[in-house]
């Protein structure tokens, strides 16, 4: 799907600009400007998508049913479901989690949907089996569902709604006020330049900290070698896994770009468990995440919730090592 953004980074930092592939400047450069137009076009697109969706549901009514009738924990995992199936980042999800809580969803099934998306999905699967074998992956799976669950419903309970953003706050009233189109028949031609000009000002406001963010990711992703996280992890000690976790938040990838650097660990030496904690802070716990989230959560919140899926990646990786 993006691999025109790719030929496009290649073509301008490579040819243009001439700047070396094998160079750390080059990789950076790349990287940033390859995830900067990825993330912003997946940004406008799901945007636009769901406001067609919420224009032609009644979300309150999905909100009022998920918040009101007892599923016994399954919205959490239709929710966790959903993030299988959604092949983003964790910088990439956070647009659908605008969308979510613009749309009334309750706040900890939207957690659990941003907690599973970057963790678990297709692409991920399929790179895992090859690298790990069929048995490592299915359990890699179940851990990763479970971790969105429970990350979720631990927050869903801490009433942690006044944590987000006025922004958020103020779009989320404005879409309370709206007239709703699906109350008429209305084309869908006809409400497409509302719902255009509404995912505009959403990449708009947003625009900055994806910049600020990738940036980040960027630097971390062409300069910081991985040798530098293999000296401190390879050992059995007892803090490697949460060292392990810690220390893989700066290193901001995906699942495709970080399972090979697992397996590398593992080759040398690293428990599994240690590594796949390195691999869920690397790709569930990023650092330019945690700048695109300030722009629709408060410094507390987004505290708390590196903290609670920090502690769960943290039991995973114990749990992986006991187990295997």
């Amino acid at each position: 799907m993006f691999n025109w953004v790719q030929h496009f980074a290649d073509w301008l930092i490579f040819t243009i600009l001439n700047v070396s592939a094998q160079s750390h400047l080059g990789q950076a450069l790349n990287f940033f400007v390859f995830d900067t137009l990825k993330i912003a076009l997946l940004l406008f697109l799901i945007t636009t998508l769901m406001g067609i969706v919420n224009s032609y549901f009644p979300v309150e009514k999905v909100r009022n049913f998920l918040s009101r009738n007892k599923l016994y924990g399954l919205e959490y995992l239709f929710a966790s479901t959903f993030g299988v199936i959604t092949p983003f980042c964790s910088c990439s999800s956070v647009p659908l989690f605008i969308g979510f809580v613009k749309g009334g969803i309750p706040l900890g099934i939207t957690f659990t949907y941003l907690i599973t998306a970057p963790l678990v999905n297709e692409v991920a699967i399929a790179i895992f089996a090859g690298a790990f074998g069929f048995k490592v992956t299915a359990i890699y799976v179940v851990t990763g569902i479970t971790l969105g669950i429970l990350g979720g419903f631990v927050m869903g309970k801490l009433n942690l709604e006044k944590h987000l953003s006025p922004w958020v706050q103020t779009v989320i009233a404005n879409s309370q006020k709206e007239e709703k189109m699906e109350d008429e028949f209305y084309p869908l031609l006809k409400r497409m330049p509302t719902i255009i000009k509404e995912a505009f000002g959403i990449v708009k406001g947003v625009a900055l900290y994806i910049i600020i963010g990738i940036g980040i990711g960027a630097a971390m992703h062409g300069f910081l070698p991985t040798g530098f996280f293999e000296q401190y992890i390879n050992k059995g000690q007892w803090y490697a896994v949460p060292l392990a976790v810690i220390m893989g938040v700066p290193m901001y990838s995906n699942a495709a770009g970080v399972i090979p650097v697992v397996q590398v660990l593992v080759a040398k030496g690293v428990p599994l468990g240690t590594a796949i904690a390195f691999m869920m802070g690397v790709i569930g716990l990023s650092l330019p995440e945690a700048m695109l989230l300030k722009k629709v959560m408060n410094v507390k919140l987004i505290a708390i919730y590196f903290s609670t899926i920090a502690f769960f990646m943290i039991l995973s990786g114990y749990f992986f090592n006991f187990i295997l």
